[in-house]
């Protein structure tokens, strides 16, 4: 056992390298020695992706840039003889945590809108409607399902019935803000009680679509030289 044991330790110091199609191996039990990948760098803005490619820093030209989502987009290289991909940049979207599909009171709802949407004229239509509401102001009595009325200070001294707007356009931060950010639809409801806020996704996703096309666009934009030399491809 401790002959053997010597023998093999013996043979570790007599491994060589050799190369085949442009491969690299190892002697002995013969190992494919991969090529080391890069730690990938994490920025939070489209912008310093762009600055990124546009230096050639790291001494690479050409690119792929993958648009994975509104809010992740990466900047890799082309394949290596071990087909794999250096992701060189990695851009991750800082954006507000919003709770879709659950009730706020008033006062944090107020200050949902008015932080994490971009101005529009239905927010500004809610910012209304939540900032006037009186306590038990929520009327359930005529709700058919799409639309709820809400009992407001209509002035100094008056009171109103308020229709509320549904669905409500709106553009909440969902993707860089280096882009645009999409309008979709939102059911907005009220319950009783508190009174409470919610709103609720209702265009199926579709924004998605149209921030990462926008995402597309800037990169474009940004990188037209380098796209039309052919060192740079977008797949989104």
């Amino acid at each position: 056992m401790i002959r053997e044991a010597i023998e093999y330790i013996v043979g570790l110091g007599n491994r060589e390298t050799f190369s085949e199609n442009g491969q690299t191996y190892v002697t002995g039990d013969v190992r494919l020695l991969k090529e080391p990948l890069p730690a990938e760098i994490e920025v939070s803005t489209l912008s310093a992706l762009v600055h990124y490619a546009k230096s050639q820093f790291d001494g690479e030209e050409n690119f792929l840039i993958h648009v994975v989502s509104p809010a992740k987009v990466r900047l890799m290289s082309s394949l290596n003889l071990d087909a794999e991909r250096s992701v060189w940049v990695e851009a991750n979207a800082l954006l507000p945590k919003i709770s879709y599909g659950s009730f706020y009171d008033v006062e944090r709802f107020n200050i949902l809108l008015q932080s994490c949407f971009v101005k529009n004229e239905d927010k500004d239509i809610l910012l209304k409607v939540v900032g006037n509401i009186k306590e038990e102001a929520v009327n359930n009595v005529g709700d058919d399902g799409i639309s709820q009325t809400v009992t407001a200070r209509a002035g100094v001294a008056n009171i109103a019935e308020v229709a509320v707007p549904n669905p409500a356009l709106l553009a909440p931060y969902r993707t860089f803000v280096d882009v645009e950010q999409p309008e979709s639809s939102f059911v907005f409801r009220m319950q009783s009680g508190g009174p409470a806020c919610g709103l609720f996704e209702a265009d199926g996703g579709a924004w998605r679509n149209e921030a990462m096309d926008n995402i597309r666009d800037y990169l474009t934009e940004n990188l037209a030289e380098e796209i039309e030399s052919g060192n740079i491809h977008i797949l989104s």
